[in-house]
């Protein structure tokens, strides 16, 4: 690496900073630069140190991390943020997705694959730690499932467009779910006329694009 990079260390935590500093600089590839305690010391350092990578906890004082990375993203301010943080529940990850996070690694993590986060970044790639993306996986197929509901589709009705669209005939959803094959074919013409396709081949092609079932 031709120039170390530069890192802004925002954690409330002194022992926190100081043990993440003590292992970031190791190898002279990156150097701590500056030292935040709040959301509010953060920002304003952030105006004056030169900051490629900025590693923001989400718990701190007068902003949190969300708060400063919400602000950052609306000011548009050029640098990479990468949150460690405890957090390891999906609704946090989310947040931070949504509002333009570079990356995301907990606290828990080896120092290695903190530099790999931080590297990636810098270079451009999004880094969400690889143990979270299921839990993100499994949220946005809620998400797709939730958005279904638009359209009125019961649960039962879900469960049958899943079956259909893996190739199952009425006989054989019937069987799966334990109900009549006319309850079966009873919800195959409700969930046409929902989705508002005319034969089982359009309703796969919904299922697939929708994530309720997936192409492999």
């Amino acid at each position: 690496m031709s120039k170390p990079i530069n890192i802004m260390i925002a954690d409330d935590h002194l022992m926190v900073r100081e043990g993440i500093k003590q292992l970031l600089e190791l190898d002279g590839d990156i150097i701590v630069n500056a030292e935040a305690d709040d959301g509010v010391q953060c920002i304003d350092l952030l105006k004056q140190k030169q900051t490629d990578v900025l590693l923001l906890d989400i718990n701190m004082p007068n902003m949190n991390g969300l708060q400063v990375l919400k602000y950052l993203r609306e000011k548009k301010v050029n640098l990479k943020i990468l949150i460690l943080t405890i957090h390891n529940e999906v609704e946090y990850l989310a947040r931070a997705i949504d509002i333009g996070v570079d990356g995301y690694v907990l606290k828990d993590s080896e120092s290695s694959l903190l530099k790999k986060a931080i590297y990636c970044v810098y270079n451009g790639e999004t880094f969400i730690q690889p143990e979270l993306t299921p839990i993100l996986r499994e949220r946005q197929q809620e998400k797709n499932l939730s958005n279904i509901s638009d359209n009125n589709l019961t649960k039962r009705e879900i469960e049958v467009l899943k079956l259909l669209a893996k190739g199952l005939f009425n006989k054989e959803i019937a069987y799966t779910l334990d109900i009549s094959e006319k309850t079966v074919k009873n919800h195959v013409s409700n969930i046409f006329k929902k989705i508002d396709v005319s034969d089982r081949t359009q309703a796969t092609v919904y299922a697939i694009k929708n994530n309720i079932v997936e192409l492999f």
